[in-house]
C-alpha cells in the first residue's frame, strides 16, 4: 500500500505546482503589466484591484508545494533546498517585496513613494518565476550531487543554458497570462491596451514554449517522439496565438493557463522516477524511492489531503466567482467636488444711489 502512494504523492507535489503557477501566474503577469497598462495612477491602481482579493491566496499553493515536498520525500525537499539556498533567498525576497507593493503603495500619496513600489512590484514579478523556472529546470537538467545526496556545486553552477531558457520561458508565459487575464478583467483603453501587449508579446512567447519542450525532451531522453503533454504545450501556445489574434478574450485566457499548466507538468513527466538528476554520476540521481518518507507519514497525509483539497478548491472557486467583475480605470479617478461642498459665493454689493437733493 504504502509503495503506491509513493507515485501518489509525485503526482500531488505536480499537481500543487501546476495550480501554482496557473494562478499565480497571471498574478506575476500583472504585476509585470500595471504600469504599461495603467497610464496614470487611476490605471495602475486599477490593473491591480483585479488581483487585489486574489494573489495571497494564490501563493498560498507554493508553500503547500514546499511543505508537501518537505513531509512525503524529506530526502528531495533536504538536497534541493540546500542546492538552492541562495535562488531560495532571493525568491523570497521577491515575493516579499510584491507582497509590501500590493500593501504599502497606497499608504502615502506621494508620486516618487509609489513609484518606488511600482518598480519594486515590477522587478519581484520579473524575479519569482525566472527563479522558479531556473529551479525547476535544474532538477531535469542535472546538478552535481553526490553519493550522500549532497549538493557539491555552487550557485553559478545552477544557472545553466537549459535552466535559463526555462526560467525565460516562465516569464514570457505569465506576461502572457496576465495580459489575457487584463483582457478580461479592465475594461476601455486599459482593455485595449493589454490586447496590444498580448499581440506583441504571444509570438516571441510561443518560441520560446517550443524551444523549452522540445529542449526539455532533448535532454530527457526518453523516446523520439514527443509524449502527449509536449504536444498539448505546443498546441496549447499556438492557441493562445491565434485566440488573442482573433481578440476572443476567454479562449486565449483559457489556452495561456493550459500552455503554463502543460509547461510544469512536461517538467515532473520527463523527471519521473528521478526527482533530481546528479550530473556527477546517473547512480546518484535522487529517485522517489530513495527519498520517501515512511509508509505511515503517507497514509496519514493522503487522508488530510483527500479531506482538505476539495475544500480548498471550493473556497478558491468561490472567490473568483465572487470577484468576478470588471475592474474600470474610472472607479479609482479622483472624485469632483459636489455642489452642496462647494463654499457659497459671497453677494455682490449693490451699488448705493446719491441722495436726492433738497427741493427735489
Amino acid at each position: 500500500m504504502s509503495s503506491s502512494l509513493i507515485p501518489f504523492w509525485y503526482i500531488i507535489i505536480a499537481v500543487l505546482w501546476t495550480g501554482f503557477f496557473v494562478l499565480e501566474g497571471f498574478d506575476f503577469g500583472v504585476g509585470m503589466l500595471h504600469s504599461v497598462v495603467g497610464r496614470d495612477e487611476a490605471g495602475r491602481r486599477a490593473a491591480i484591484n483585479t488581483i487585489g482579493p486574489l494573489w495571497d491566496g494564490n501563493e498560498v499553493w507554493l508553500i503547500v508545494a514546499g511543505a508537501g515536498m518537505f513531509a512525503a520525500f524529506p530526502g528531495w525537499y533536504a538536497t534541493m533546498f540546500s542546492a538552492y539556498n541562495l535562488a531560495l533567498v532571493l525568491l523570497l525576497a521577491a515575493l516579499i517585496v510584491r507582497g509590501l507593493a500590493f500593501e504599502y503603495r497606497g499608504k502615502r500619496d506621494a508620486a516618487r513613494w509609489r513609484r518606488t513600489w511600482d518598480v519594486l512590484l515590477t522587478v519581484g514579478s520579473v524575479l519569482a518565476p525566472l527563479l522558479i523556472g531556473v529551479a525547476l529546470a535544474g532538477l531535469l537538467g542535472g546538478i552535481p550531487i553526490n553519493s550522500q545526496q549532497n549538493f557539491t556545486g555552487s550557485f553559478w553552477v545552477l544557472l545553466k543554458p537549459y535552466a535559463l531558457w526555462t526560467g525565460v520561458t516562465l516569464v514570457l508565459v505569465c506576461l502572457l497570462h496576465g495580459a489575457t487575464f487584463l483582457c478580461l478583467k479592465t475594461t476601455d483603453d486599459m482593455e485595449q491596451r493589454s490586447w496590444q501587449v498580448a499581440r506583441r508579446v504571444a509570438p516571441v512567447t510561443a518560441a520560446f514554449v517550443v524551444g523549452f519542450i522540445i529542449w526539455t525532451h532533448v535532454t530527457a531522453g526518453k523516446a523520439f517522439w514527443l509524449n502527449v503533454i509536449e504536444l498539448l504545450a505546443i498546441l496549447a501556445v499556438l492557441t493562445a496565438v491565434w485566440q488573442v489574434y482573433d481578440h476572443h478574450e476567454g479562449f486565449a485566457f483559457a489556452a495561456t493557463a493550459v500552455t503554463i499548466a502543460s509547461c510544469i507538468i512536461t517538467i515532473f513527466a520527463d523527471l519521473y522516477p528521478n526527482v533530481m538528476v546528479s550530473s556527477t554520476n546517473p547512480a546518484y540521481n535522487l529517485t522517489v524511492h530513495n527519498t520517501a518518507s515512511g509508509g505511515y507519514s503517507l497514509k496519514v497525509m493522503t487522508v488530510v489531503v483527500i479531506i482538505l483539497l476539495p475544500v480548498v478548491l471550493a473556497y478558491q472557486t468561490w472567490t473568483y466567482y465572487v470577484f468576478r467583475r470588471r475592474v474600470s480605470r474610472s472607479e479609482f479617478l479622483p472624485a469632483a467636488p459636489s455642489p452642496e461642498s462647494a463654499p457659497a459665493p459671497e453677494p455682490t454689493p449693490q451699488p448705493t444711489s446719491p441722495p436726492a437733493a433738497p427741493g427735489s
